[in-house]
């Protein structure tokens, strides 16, 4: 690092950060550079980086406009930033985490070592079966609405030092590039997608929601995964003057409940009397909802379970439709295999964790559109769907391992 710089920023701490984001995707932002070519000329690139970071003259591009479809048909706006502001973005996130960490609070599960997706859905199940309420939360448009002035402020609580305070507020202000090449100048929010984004927003929520809750309700165990909150209470009573009190609360944070998706639960069981409209909500991907369990003495009972969501569901069916793989004449079963378990190994995993019975017709589907291929691929099966089947069943016998939903018992 060179005496003349004016801020504390190393060229380690820069070449870390490339490290850290090397290995997630090749996209490119408005310069059009993809990771490939930016490696091209990796070391004068990231000395860019570094001289303007160290020098306080870094000044972020904007960020690239890319929507995805999301699970009700709508599209969900990210913000790719370029490569070169990747790196300076991660070199401001890895500075900043090690210094939040401790401040966060146990219930909050997202971009966190040692927290994820099945930490919060196994604490979620567990508060259900001991509460009958929750909250189910959704912020309108968090991501767009978060209030720079606010952000600052929570950010300057923490770090004192000019340069994290500078290129946070820079970082926030960076205009987008829309689809039609116009440039877009923000006042709120930070782009879904940036390096940053993630744990702006946990230190965002963590005083607009987390904190507050500590503070007013510390009774009232939830969880929240980003912008992804549940709620645990008692009665139905307590649930809507605490929701109540929740949206007052994030209203006063410049942020508002969407009034549709926001809803109070009933988690319904067994020894639960009662009978209520909203019996389900969605959680990370499962479906929260009454479902028949067998005790350890083989007795059916309805326990309040998660298992995979019909909005999961049906983003996996259109996968496996965009894939078309039964046009996939010039491979072998085996390669058939190959190709396709690194995604199965994917959804098992995530969604075979809890109420691994609601994958199975989605599995027996599988094996369908596998059966499809086998009638495609060998000529002696044109027509001869019987006889396709008995030799798919004979292959599954005799190979059980060789497809990844095979292996956990979905045979043909």
């Amino acid at each position: 690092m060179s005496e003349a710089k004016s801020q504390p920023i190393s060229k380690r701490q820069v070449w870390q950060a490339y490290q850290a984001i090397k290995n997630n995707g090749q996209a490119a932002g408005v310069d059009g550079l993809s990771l490939r070519d930016y490696e091209k000329d990796l070391s004068k690139n990231l000395y860019k980086v570094w001289n303007r970071l160290a020098s306080g003259s870094y000044f972020p591009p904007a960020v690239r406009e890319h929507g995805i479809p999301k699970e009700d048909g709508k599209e969900r706006l990210l913000g790719i930033p370029t490569v070169g502001d990747r790196v300076a973005q991660m070199v401001g996130k890895q500075y900043m985490e090690s210094r939040l960490e401790p401040y966060f609070h146990n219930d909050s599960h997202a971009y966190r070592l040692g927290r994820g997706c099945f930490t919060a859905l196994e604490q979620t199940k567990q508060r259900c079966w001991r509460k009958s309420w929750v909250i189910d939360l959704d912020i309108q448009r968090f991501f767009d609405s978060l209030d720079h002035e606010l952000m600052m402020r929570a950010v300057e609580k923490h770090f004192p030092e000019k340069w994290v305070r500078l290129y946070v507020r820079r970082w926030l202000q960076a205009p987008i590039q829309k689809r039609d090449g116009s440039m877009e100048v923000r006042s709120r929010g930070t782009p879904q997608g940036g390096v940053i984004s993630p744990l702006l927003a946990n230190l965002y929520l963590h005083y607009a929601f987390d904190k507050w809750m500590e503070l007013n309700h510390k009774e009232v165990e939830f969880e929240r995964y980003a912008d992804d909150i549940i709620v645990h209470c008692r009665s139905e009573t307590e649930a809507k003057e605490l929701l109540q009190q929740i949206r007052d609360r994030l209203r006063a944070c410049k942020l508002e409940l969407h009034s549709e998706k926001t809803k109070i639960v009933y988690c319904k069981q067994s020894n639960r009397a009662g009978n209520y409209a909203k019996v389900r909500f969605t959680f990370l991907g499962y479906s929260f909802r009454p479902r028949k369990v067998k005790t350890e003495k083989g007795i059916l009972k309805v326990g309040f379970m998660p298992g995979i969501s019909q909005e999961a569901k049906k983003r996996i069916y259109a996968e496996l439709r965009k894939l078309h793989f039964h046009r996939w004449t010039d491979v072998t079963l085996q390669g058939l295999a190959e190709r396709l378990n690194p995604k199965l190994r994917g959804w098992l995993n995530y969604y075979g964790r809890y109420t691994r019975s609601a994958l199975s017709k989605l599995m027996y589907d599988l094996n369908t559109r596998i059966l499809k291929w086998a009638l495609n691929r060998y000529k002696r099966f044109r027509g001869r769907k019987r006889r396709a089947l008995k030799w798919l069943r004979k292959v599954c016998k005799s190979n059980p391992n060789l497809f990844a939903h095979w292996k956990l018992g979905y045979l043909v």
